[in-house]
């Protein structure tokens, strides 16, 4: 059984739209006065390693099929070129991208194949449709937030209609420029209601 992680940046006000300026959005690449190497770099290459796949939604396929090929010779970029894609789209004809498979039929179903196969993990990196799906789904089994310390306003939320997640905070990191580098799991025991604790007695 793999690993489905989801990977994220997001605002303080739950924005996840262009942080690195892929459209029109006005506040286009958000995150990148906030990059460091040291701790942000190193918390986006372990994550990478620990995955075998990537799983897209077809825009963000789309933004990283035109980047990442430009991109050879360092470990980073060649393992992201090298590792299987998997596309969740209707509409995506003959793929590029090298080891690009789109998955047809339905999506949640898909992705449950996918998690039943042996290997490593499989990361999802911004489809914010595909994301917020499979949060919904509860096919979720990480989630990897960089919480920037900025708040935008407007643009594509991640939990706006994501559904309801108990979560355990795993693991916990704040970069030198304030970025909170967060890992939650799945909470097998999530609190149990109770009396509000000012309630009147």
């Amino acid at each position: 059984m793999r690993k489905l992680v989801v990977s994220e940046f997001v605002s303080l006000d739950g924005v996840m739209e262009a942080p690195g300026g892929e459209d029109d959005y006005p506040h286009g690449a958000w995150t990148v006065p906030y990059w460091d190497n040291e701790v942000l770099g190193a918390f986006k290459t372990a994550e990478l390693e620990a995955a075998d796949a990537l799983l897209l939604g077809r825009v963000q396929y789309e933004g990283f099929a035109g980047a990442w090929p430009q991109r050879r010779g360092d470990p980073f970029s060649d393992k992201m070129n090298s590792m299987a894609k998997y596309v969740v789209s209707s509409t995506l004809e003959d793929p590029s991208w090298e080891n690009t498979q789109v998955l047809h039929g339905d999506p949640i179903e898909a992705v449950a194949v996918l998690k039943a196969e042996d290997g490593d993990d499989i990361l999802v990196a911004g489809s914010s449709m595909l994301a917020k799906a499979l949060l919904r789904a509860g096919l979720v089994d990480e989630l990897r937030l960089a919480v920037y310390p900025i708040t935008l306003g407007e643009g594509k939320r991640l939990f706006d209609d994501a559904g309801r997640n108990d979560l355990e905070l795993v693991e916990s990191t704040v970069t030198p420029a304030g970025v909170n580098l967060l890992v939650y799991r799945q909470n097998p025991n999530p609190p149990t209601v109770g009396a509000h604790p000012f309630a009147d007695e």
